[in-house]
């Protein structure tokens, strides 16, 4: 194994861990310190505090599922993705570019974030809401953070890609 490949996997181990962490951090901080339901503001009305428990997917989507169905659809199917992407990341580390390597591992970072809520509390802990003029999210945590930013630089850069050839 070449002194290439060993940093390349030890960068793939530092960007989910710190991905990760950030996330496990944050929520544990938040699970804490901040009621359910409670809202602090952090930048007058623009961003917001608020911790709720998700059950469901993106926006509570799959909430309502029986726990066979929720099982499968938000533990089951994303464990399966998260293994292979890992294998993939892995195995073809060496063809992938740098910036393209840490947006994917800030994608399985957020992922394995957001799975080890599941497994461990049942739920995943959200607590961001953004409202700047028009634009306005979801309450979201770090890991949606990790893996919307990562699917950014990807769709970027195969943007980028696109417009060389």
């Amino acid at each position: 194994m070449k002194f290439n490949a060993l940093f390349r996997y030890a960068l793939i181990l530092l960007v989910i861990s710190v991905n990760i962490g950030c996330d496990q951090i944050s929520k544990s901080v938040v699970r804490k310190n901040i009621e359910y339901q409670e809202s602090i503001q952090l930048v007058n009305d623009n961003v917001v505090l608020t911790k709720v428990e998700n059950s469901g997917a993106f926006l509570s989507m799959g909430d309502s599922l029986s726990p066979v169905m929720k099982n499968l659809l938000l533990l089951g199917l994303p464990v399966i993705t998260l293994l292979f992407g890992l294998f993939l990341l892995f195995r073809h580390s060496g063809a992938i570019g740098r910036w393209s390597l840490i947006a994917w591992c800030s994608i399985m970072g957020g992922g394995i974030g957001n799975i080890f809520d599941r497994v461990v509390h049942g739920s995943v802990t959200d607590f961001l809401y953004i409202h700047w003029g028009f634009f306005r999210t979801g309450i979201f945590n770090m890991a949606d953070v990790s893996i919307t930013g990562g699917v950014l630089v990807v769709l970027v850069l195969q943007l980028l890609e696109s417009r060389k050839t």
